[in-house]
């Protein structure tokens, strides 16, 4: 990649977005590890208050996109918080003495991205700023096993049970209006699916994007970065070709999902815990669980990505000195889980 931004003009920014665990921080790594020269920064959005993927970018150590090039804003979504949070952020990494080239944004799993880029109309930053292209990350598997469907059969028993039934599927909902924003879709973990599979997924797509978005198919969200960046798509112009379930409301909250973090103490079988964690989220049906552990006799931290029962985990970087060796899990789920057992579940 090659550097295209000059003095006056508007420089890009990249929203990525996608639902809980569809890879979008690795698909950032891996733009940040091959950045080819350009200045990069990187804006972070956490659904709870601890920052686990601004910890993981930061972790990269590229020349490209040094730590303080990554701010992570904890504890709100960017759709909700624009005027307190993510304005002054990009204001804060524009004002730098070198200030970025290109700047990527990682929304939350559970961000709207039509309100962040209608932001971009904000007159302190409209212009210096343009939304180069919202990239929206699906996670195949998720999909393909039908986590973002409604078990139609069961709603239709309901709705003969009472008629009057309003019913919203607050997950699909974030899915679909994900898909809504996209001018480019990332089919990630395409490793996991079968070839049916993945032609369902696509047509799921297809049926949900009203306007023609090319889809690319990865697996751990190895993609070219000039695949993603230099869209030139100006999406903050272009509000109209992207419809939103909340277009009609005023405002709209996340009160459909809850978060909270489980302490854990430095742990002797990592792969005990990891069985315990995927049983915590089978049995109480947990969207997403990510953090890391401190593991006996290893150096390293431990890093555990789930979505469901699926679980990912490796070794990371050293505990730095100081830093207390235990470990810290976020959990997010639907309203209403039972903190106090997944917590038990968790800890065994």
């Amino acid at each position: 990649m090659t550097s295209t931004v000059t003095a006056t003009a508007k420089v890009p920014c990249t929203i990525v977005t996608g639902f809980l665990g569809a890879g979008k921080t690795s698909l950032l790594r891996h733009v940040l590890t091959n950045a080819e020269g350009r200045r990069l920064a990187v804006i972070v959005n956490e659904f709870g208050d601890v920052g686990i993927d601004g910890e993981i970018l930061k972790g990269c150590g590229v020349a490209a996109c040094p730590e303080d090039n990554i701010v992570e804003l904890a504890n709100g979504c960017l759709c909700c918080t624009v005027a307190d949070d993510f304005i002054p952020a990009l204001e804060g990494l524009l004002a730098k003495a070198e200030p970025p080239e290109h700047i990527l944004i990682e929304t939350s799993g559970l961000a709207l991205p039509k309100p962040l880029v209608k932001a971009f109309n904000w007159p302190a930053i409209a212009s210096r700023v343009t939304v180069d292209g919202v990239i929206t990350v699906v996670d195949g598997a998720a999909t393909a096993a039908g986590r973002f469907a409604d078990d139609l059969e069961a709603l239709a028993r309901q709705r003969a049970a009472d008629p009057s039934l309003e019913h919203d599927n607050p997950l699909e909902e974030v899915f679909e209006d994900q898909l809504l924003s996209a001018d480019l879709v990332i089919l990630n973990k395409a490793d996991l699916l079968t070839g049916d599979d993945e032609a369902r997924v696509r047509a799921e797509i297809a049926h949900t994007v009203p306007r023609a978005v090319k889809v690319v198919t990865t697996r751990e969200g190895v993609v070219d970065p000039t695949v993603l960046l230099g869209l030139g798509a100006a999406a903050e112009s272009d509000l109209d070709a992207r419809p939103s379930h909340h277009d009609a409301e005023g405002e709209h909250d996340h009160d459909d999902f809850d978060t909270f973090v489980v302490e854990i103490s430095e742990q002797g079988d990592a792969e005990a815990v990891i069985a315990r964690l995927k049983a915590a989220a089978e049995a109480h049906d947990i969207l997403r669980i990510k953090g890391f552990l401190a593991v006996a006799g290893k150096p390293l931290r431990l890093l555990v990505q789930g979505v469901g029962a699926r679980f990912q985990q490796q070794f990371e970087r050293p505990f730095r000195p100081g830093e207390t060796r235990g470990g810290r899990l976020v959990v997010i789920g639907q309203k209403g889980f039972d903190r106090d057992a997944v917590t038990a579940a968790i800890l065994g």
